[in-house]
């Protein structure tokens, strides 16, 4: 039996002020980092012992990761990085404030541009655009480490994430609107042989 890990970053400056970050390069907070080391203590504390971490290209996302290994004190476990793994790209949304972006253009377009499968905002990535780079990577790279039996970290972003747990756990487009994914809280698959979920849990 395998196990996935699916992590998402610590919270972001960005987070902190309620803005749209996607591809822009931004740290974390305290509370961010925080997060990442708390979940390094929860998988050491599950007796987990990694094999291999994938992250994405951005700075939020490794340091999640470098500080999450530290705290598991299994900083020798080598790191894979990929950009397919980044955020989603928010186009011209990216570094607005999401409240203030709200009362623009009305809450429900915004929650169509947020949340939605298949609705791009302006010069920007959809969901389903963001799966279709994460996905193939997914299912090419990572997937087959834990199909072999090993212990494998995603960290990642809200929306890589999210096409991740859809095909993980055979979410509708309908379904997939109303998941979100916590900063900093480990999401524990484990994956039998043939790449079927056999249990997920949170730690």
């Amino acid at each position: 039996m395998g196990i996935l890990i699916l992590l998402r970053h610590g919270q972001s400056t960005w987070n902190l002020e309620n803005r749209f970050t996607g591809w822009t390069d931004v740290p974390l907070t305290q509370q961010g980092i925080d997060e990442a080391v708390d979940s390094g203590e929860k998988i050491k504390a599950a007796g987990l012992h990694l094999d291999v971490a994938y992250t994405s290209v951005l700075a939020r996302a490794i340091d999640t990761t470098t500080l999450c290994l530290k705290a598991a004190e299994q900083e020798s476990v080598p790191i894979l990085y990929d950009q397919a793994l980044n955020e989603r790209h928010y186009g011209d949304l990216q570094g607005l404030n999401k409240a203030e972006t709200a009362e623009k253009f009305g809450a429900e377009q915004v929650k169509l541009w947020r949340r939605s499968y298949d609705v791009q905002p302006p010069n920007g990535e959809s969901l389903k655009d963001t799966a279709a780079r994460a996905l193939p990577y997914f299912e090419k790279v990572i997937m087959p480490d834990a199909k072999a039996g090993k212990t494998v970290l995603v960290s990642a972003h809200g929306n890589s994430l999210r096409a991740i747990v859809m095909k993980l756990d055979n979410l509708s487009e309908k379904e997939v609107i109303e998941l979100n994914i916590p900063n900093g809280v480990p999401i524990i698959y484990d994956i039998t042989p043939d790449g079927e979920v056999a249990r997920k849990y949170e730690l």
